[in-house]
């Protein structure tokens, strides 16, 4: 009820700039549907045959395929990774990034929808690459073919091998229950505990013992007691994943791998210290050792949104017959972690979210999964992959529109030193914007 009061009142997102002259929307349009078909049978097809975290390789190279079977010629093994790929297209001049991403879940295959993330992704850049070739637009086109978002942040490997580098924009859309322009995305780490007790015979002689599982009692404990004083957004949820063997012997080990989530990148910062506190604590009291070990892969930040960017989608998704609605609608604890965030605090992005479900239907769910290959993703696929070319398409040719922002971004804190960031003091991009 609350989410329908703010969605009646929300004002429509708009920009003062002009964009790309209407004809050459008018032609994207076209362009767009004469691929409608060959998307959807794309995004179908890759929902068909579901690939983890960097094994994606029958993905990518179905990708690169299309893209060169409409006259994109696109490599694999983009940043060292063997299933991310690049796209370039274009003069010299402004780059925008449109990003494809097409990972799986364990078990329930594609119930993120990056089936279509990444159909949406490589038609829009089809679409870029064929109007290019008719009309003199300026700059280019880079798509990235992104894989493992799903924990293990495939964005930020390809980052720190200059994959994102030179954007004057980046951008992708995600699958959703709304049509929003701008939704919380949490910033995420991940934090391995090992304890390390001495096992005892667990009714001879128990007090011989330094018990491993109780210090991970007690760090869960611990971390409920703490969700009192926790912004009311942040996470941190964790498990047992080691917790001994038998019930007759005091473990001597125990492990615990908690998910830590916020709002900001200064307090997901803040919170990681204060469950660093929380399991050295429990290891006092139990007189256990203690080994914390952060980020096995790299840690994702919260999406900044840019806003004159998320307009200029807002205008293409409403030529679409879709009301984009701006940040502040959706209830933002209803959020999720993704890597791009690293890409929003690198250069200006922009992760809109498209509808393809009913609003009670929620990610990582076996009835997501069905909904990415219904009717409702299969229109999503053609809205997003025009809105995605119509959003890059303003911003190459309007120069005052790539100033506003550049602007937002400076004043959003500008660039971020993503791999240093927890390991270093509070920087100009470290605030609760």
């Amino acid at each position: 009820m609350e989410t329908e009061r703010a969605r009646a009142a929300a004002a429509p997102v708009s920009s003062p700039h002009a964009g790309a002259p209407e004809a050459l929307h008018e032609r994207l349009a076209e362009l767009i549907e004469e691929q409608s078909a060959a998307l959807v049978e794309l995004s179908e097809d890759l929902h068909a045959h579901p690939e983890l975290g960097f094994e994606e390789h029958r993905s990518i190279a179905r990708l690169v395929q299309y893209l060169a079977t409409h006259g994109v010629e696109a490599r694999e093994g983009e940043a060292d990774l063997p299933t991310a790929g690049r796209a370039d297209i274009g003069t010299e001049g402004p780059i925008v990034g449109i990003c494809s991403e097409y990972d799986a879940l364990p078990g329930i295959g594609h119930a993120c929808g990056h089936n279509v993330i990444a159909a949406a992704g490589v038609g829009a850049t089809v679409a870029l690459a064929k109007l290019m070739a008719e009309d003199a637009v300026p700059g280019s086109v880079r798509w990235l073919g992104t894989p493992a978002e799903e924990g293990l942040s495939g964005k930020e490997y390809m980052a720190v091998k200059g994959s994102f580098d030179g954007l004057a924009g980046a951008m992708m859309i995600h699958p959703y229950n709304y049509d929003t322009v701008d939704q919380v995305w949490l910033g995420r780490r991940l934090l391995t505990v090992t304890i390390t007790g001495v096992a005892a015979h667990a009714s001879a002689q128990p007090f011989m013992g330094r018990n491993a599982l109780d210090t991970a009692t007690l760090i869960l404990t611990g971390i409920g007691l703490l969700r009192q004083q926790m912004l009311p957004v942040d996470r941190v949820h964790a498990v047992v994943s080691d917790g001994g063997e038998r019930a007759s012997i005091i473990p001597e080990r125990a492990q615990v791998k908690a998910y830590v989530r916020s709002k900001y990148p200064d307090t997901l910062k803040d919170l990681s210290q204060r469950l660093e506190d929380v399991c050295r604590g429990a290891a006092i009291m139990t007189g256990c050792g203690i080994e914390l070990e952060w980020d096995e892969h790299p840690a994702s930040l919260p999406v900044r949104t840019n806003g004159p960017l998320a307009a200029h989608f807002s205008r293409a998704m409403e030529r679409r017959g879709r009301r984009m609605l701006p940040g502040g609608v959706v209830p933002e604890q209803v959020a999720a972690s993704t890597d791009f965030g690293n890409i929003s605090y690198r250069v200006p992005g922009i992760h809109p979210l498209v509808k393809i479900s009913d609003e009670a239907t929620a990610l990582h769910t076996v009835e997501f999964a069905e909904a990415a290959r219904s009717s409702e993703a299969a229109r999503a696929v053609t809205d997003s992959a025009y809105a995605l070319a119509a959003c890059a398409l303003d911003l190459l040719m309007d120069e005052e529109l790539r100033d506003a922002v550049a602007t937002d971004f400076a004043e959003a804190g500008g660039p971020v030193d993503v791999p240093s960031y927890f390991s270093s003091p509070p920087q100009n991009g470290d605030t609760n914007e």
